[in-house]
């Protein structure tokens, strides 16, 4: 029987205990191949599902995104940098990248961003989606009035909240993986959001 194909991360960067770190928290607890890459090289072969750029040895890094964005318009891009700047992260995901990500954040942490932003959501720091939140959501007409969530709807919300995968909602619940997207969906069209993080910090969420 043919075994499905491994997922694939792309790591730009030329720190070689960075790129020996990232790859230990991917393959071992993500189950996916680590592929070193290099900005001059490019992207090679089969893409990457993801590609994880560190920011402070990648020189021109709006570029950078601009190239692969560009190039690759399906592959997902996240960034690893020192600057907790929240103008710096807003032009960040402005350019393109689906997440940013400080480099000393704890393992927990690195594992959750990677599979958030695989699964096509965005991942930056709570300060920084919570004012994006503001000037893109908050602001739309009717944005402010209290969604009827049904009893299951809830128990969704309360799982989000708490950083679990869909996978991890699923088997709490009992319920397949898809009725638990399509839960998700149903919850961001009654909030007026357009992605699962944006969801979990929306003021409208807060159940208790």
């Amino acid at each position: 029987m043919t075994q499905p194909a491994q997922e694939r991360v792309g790591v730009i960067t030329n720190d070689p205990l960075r790129l020996a770190g990232l790859t230990a928290i991917c393959s071992d607890a993500l189950g996916t191949e680590i592929v070193p890459m290099t900005v001059s090289a490019g992207l090679k072969g089969r893409d990457p599902d993801l590609v994880l750029i560190d920011a402070e040895t990648t020189p021109q890094l709006f570029e950078v995104i601009a190239a692969l964005r560009s190039t690759h318009p399906l592959v997902k891009l996240l960034i690893l940098g020192t600057t907790t700047s929240q103008d710096y992260v807003e032009r960040i995901i402005g350019a393109g990248a689906k997440g940013y990500l400080t480099l000393d954040a704890p393992e927990t942490e690195v594992r959750m961003a990677v599979q958030i932003v695989k699964d096509g959501s965005v991942w930056a720091p709570r300060k920084v989606l919570a004012r994006l939140l503001d000037r893109r959501e908050l602001g739309r007409p009717g944005a402010a009035s209290m969604p009827m969530f049904t009893a299951r709807e809830r128990d969704v919300l309360g799982l989000l909240h708490a950083g679990r995968s869909n996978r991890e909602i699923a088997m709490a619940l009992d319920i397949d993986e898809s009725t638990v997207k399509a839960h998700i969906g149903r919850l961001m069209r009654k909030v007026g959001v357009t992605n699962r993080i944006a969801l979990t910090v929306h003021p409208l969420t807060k159940l208790s």
